[in-house]
């Protein structure tokens, strides 16, 4: 049977991970931006951050591969259907590479990536000053482009919950059963 709506476990890293993502991406623009006294509080809670979004992403991730998922309406034509898929893709590519990205940049420049305590975690790759200038200019395209990724996401869920009013937006939403039954 097909599922009207997506699991709980889905729903709720959903919604658990959209605003710490935001805030991510806007702690990273800040951190990048300003040399005041922020500076070394944003960098570090943008690391540990970081490191809680891989975690949560590689979950959600293999929550949506073994779960099935609950289909587009019929009124949504084949080109919206194909960007809609195109786009969640391209979320979750975000979701992975953006962490691993920003680890590896670290790691090339020698810079560690403490865990709680201090602990580090493993560098992925060894110090190289060529690969960390890489690797920083590709953590911030990839930021530039998760941005326009999620605004687009964030128009096209208020499009289907205000406009279409057609299911999509409630089978991700928290909402309960019966709260979409009065609508």
């Amino acid at each position: 049977m097909t599922p009207q709506r997506f699991s709980l476990a889905v729903r709720l890293l959903h919604w658990t991970m959209a605003p710490l993502l935001i805030a991510m991406l806007l702690i990273g623009t800040g951190m990048v931006t300003t040399v005041s006294s922020w500076h070394v509080t944003l960098v570090n809670l943008h690391k540990p951050l970081g490191v809680a979004l891989l975690v949560l992403a590689v979950l959600r991730l293999l929550l949506r591969l073994a779960g099935k998922t609950p289909p587009l309406p019929a009124s949504v034509p084949a080109p919206i259907r194909l960007a809609a898929h195109a786009s969640h893709w391209l979320l979750y590519g975000c979701m992975l590479a953006m962490p691993l990205i920003g680890w590896a940049m670290l790691s090339a420049g020698g810079f560690p990536l403490p865990l709680i305590a201090g602990w580090p975690l493993p560098p992925l790759v060894a110090p190289n000053l060529a690969h960390y200038v890489t690797l920083r200019a590709l953590h911030t395209l990839l930021g530039e482009a998760f941005f326009l990724l999620i605004l687009g996401h964030i128009v096209a869920g208020l499009g289907h919950a205000l406009l279409l009013r057609d299911g999509v937006f409630d089978a991700i939403s928290l909402r309960s059963k019966r709260d979409h039954s009065s609508r």
